[in-house]
């Protein structure tokens, strides 16, 4: 019996993560929202905006069984640079942040653990700037921003960021993947 939790989490556009995120195995769904900031019920203009406080997240439903929260985190760190300061390469705003909103104590036990091991080992040359957060005011992203990328091949942000992405993504983690 699956036993399903979820995670919530920002690394620049949320195409990226979530298109990834949908190939791994033991999860279940990522979809596209906003979290974090203090306008109910943004849109996506509005928030690109940089006036809502939001970023960009994903939200990941996964099976335990099959798959961690650290691991989760794990594959979200590989996914995005968390040293960029409100942004992801040329994505730039406070809606590109990198952040850990997490669902009860538990995640936010483990989130600072990841990060502080990171720090430790030094994984990057600078410093981690990943904000540990409660999830607040959580608002799924419009039904057009789910499986973006799939729906959308001939995108030109698709083709030049998103592609790459998942297919370095997809090579590293390969014993991760879905069977298809």
């Amino acid at each position: 019996m699956a036993n399903i939790q979820q995670a919530t989490l920002g690394g620049g556009c949320f195409w990226c993560l979530e298109s990834a995120f949908n190939t791994v195995d033991g999860v279940e769904l990522a979809v596209s929202a906003y979290a974090g900031g203090q306008t109910q019920d943004p849109t996506y203009e509005a928030v690109c905006s940089g006036q809502t406080g939001h970023a960009e997240v994903v939200r990941v439903n996964f099976d335990t069984n099959k798959l961690s929260y650290r691991e989760v985190l794990e594959i979200f760190f590989a996914l995005h640079n968390p040293t960029q300061l409100n942004r992801q390469g040329n994505d730039v705003g406070t809606q590109y942040r990198s952040a850990i909103f997490y669902h009860d104590d538990d995640q936010k036990v483990a989130a600072e653990k990841i990060l502080q091991e990171i720090t430790d080992e030094q994984i990057w040359p600078d410093p981690v700037v990943t904000e540990v957060i409660a999830l607040n005011n959580y608002h799924q992203a419009e039904d057009y921003h789910q499986d973006y990328f799939s729906n959308n091949p001939q995108n030109q942000y698709c083709n030049m960021v998103v592609a790459p992405k998942l297919a370095k993504f997809k090579k590293t983690f390969a014993s991760r993947l879905k069977s298809v």
